[in-house]
């Protein structure tokens, strides 16, 4: 780990155009490279993803010890999910007025009192009520971590910052399961939410320490809570109307539902500053793309998981450590990515990572026998490109930022995000039973996935022909 020094530096211009923010209101300009709190913005994005799928598997302990069904438990993820979801658009702009070390410390505090008020919950109410506490302060995580990051070095460093969270977000999110059935096997259910403690603890302390002093906190305004509460609900019925396609006549129904909420949201005072930052930062694609590559991956785990275990009579074991190929090369390739989007360009490295990803997935249904090492070096080849491609699409979003809106241009790429891994697997599942549970559903619920892939790569080499923003006055 390198030492927070550098060379001084100013509000200097992002790589491809755009400006970054060199610090948030009433802060003072950061004047070094400060490499301890990237650390401290990429373990809490490890941690934050990590707890959208470490509780479900302990969906049957929880049922089991609290005493309800087993779809009641289940509101112990849904609780912390929806409120990450519907909050991050909000955050976003919430954060643009605020302090970076204030909200920062704020926000670790809260989602470590969420976490132990969750492990010490007698009852299920308790526990939903402290997930959803968690949610909150998760999404002010989510958006904040990738900020923090692009603030904390200087622009010509900042691909190999963005990489950090980039890559460990999505490895929390794959890590998930794994951690969460060691913790459940041998320490109970309570210890799933108290790992994440130790990683707050030390993140309160060095932001306490190495966090630019200035700023202040504000209270959101009624506004952004309207706002939260149209965006939740539009994504609480586009996804349950998935999850039912297409075994259930009512699907098209609940998906209509979502059109209003986010049509009021779109009409509304709430939407402007989203929508002025992805006009004026021509980033559109690029967010499009970011949830195409997202909704991909999440459909291939969720399909090649269910398939190989399931129909291919794969062990649980021989399942992961295959899966697990993705994440090992992604996060092997995650740090070549940042330091190649430095020297090459955010948009080559980008466009050069998502058509390896692409081109993992396309190959996966084309092993008709369904071989263990076949699958494995697919999808190491997806791996890597996806890590290739995390950091520098970040870099691309956060850099043609217009002063003032570095948040909210965060908090779009995250939402962006987090739709796509929760979309995903319930897009996928409505794909495989169109087409049939059998070899034809999962290849068209995988050739689906690779689609959505080849999508990202057009979006961004479109992105990059079109040229970067002209950097604001």
């Amino acid at each position: 780990m390198q030492q927070d020094h550098g060379r001084p530096h100013g509000p200097a211009p992002a790589p491809g155009g755009g400006a970054v923010d060199p610090a948030g209101p009433g802060e003072r300009a950061v004047t070094a490279d400060r490499w301890s709190l990237v650390a401290v913005a990429g373990l809490l994005s490890f941690v934050v993803m990590l707890d959208m799928n470490i509780v479900n598997v302990a969906l049957p302990d929880l049922s089991r010890d609290l005493r309800v069904s087993v779809a009641s438990a289940q509101w112990a993820a849904l609780g912390y999910q929806l409120p990450v979801v519907a909050l991050l658009l909000p955050a976003g702009r919430w954060l643009d007025q605020v302090g970076t070390r204030p909200a920062l410390l704020t926000a670790v505090g809260g989602f470590a009192l969420g976490s132990a008020a969750a492990a010490a919950s007698p009852w299920a109410a308790a526990l939903i009520a402290a997930r959803l506490l968690q949610g909150v302060f998760g999404a002010v995580l989510f958006v904040l971590m990738p900020v923090l990051a692009a603030r904390s070095v200087r622009p010509e460093l900042r691909g190999r910052a963005m990489s950090v969270t980039a890559t460990l977000g999505p490895l929390g999110a794959v890590a998930g399961p794994a951690v969460g059935g060691l913790l459940l096997d041998h320490l109970g259910w309570r210890a799933i939410f108290l790992v994440k403690l130790p990683v707050c603890a030390a993140a309160l302390l060095i932001a306490h320490r190495y966090a630019p002093r200035g700023g202040a906190l504000r209270r959101p305004d009624r506004a952004a809570l309207a706002d939260a509460a149209l965006i939740g609900a539009a994504v609480t019925a586009l996804l349950l109307a998935l999850t039912l396609a297409p075994g259930h006549p009512g699907w098209l129904l609940l998906a209509g539902l979502a059109v209003p909420p986010a049509v009021r949201w779109g009409r509304g005072p709430g939407a402007q500053p989203v929508l002025q930052v992805l006009r004026s930062s021509r980033t559109a694609g690029v967010h499009g793309a970011v949830l195409a590559v997202a909704a991909a991956f999440a459909a291939m785990r969720y399909l090649l998981a269910l398939h190989l275990q399931r129909d291919e009579a794969v062990s649980a074991t021989a399942t992961g450590l295959t899966l697990l190929c993705f994440p090992l090369a992604m996060g092997l390739a995650g740090p070549l990515g940042g330091r190649l989007a430095d020297r090459f360009g955010a948009g080559r490295v980008a466009v050069t990572g998502a058509g390896l990803t692409a081109l993992g997935l396309l190959l996966l249904p084309l092993d008709t026998h369904w071989s263990l090492p076949g699958l494995a070096w697919r999808l190491a080849l997806a791996g890597s490109g996806m890590g290739l491609y995390g950091g520098p699409v970040q870099n691309l979003v956060m850099s043609a930022a217009p002063p003032g809106r570095l948040a909210t241009a965060g908090s779009a790429v995250q939402l962006a995000r987090n739709l796509g891994f929760t979309l995903g697997p319930a897009l996928a599942t409505a794909v495989w039973g169109l087409a049939g549970s059998d070899t034809a559903g999962i290849r068209a619920g995988l050739g689906t996935a690779a689609g959505a892939a080849c999508l990202a790569v057009g979006l961004l080499a479109l992105h990059r022909r079109r040229g970067p923003a002209p950097a604001p006055a």
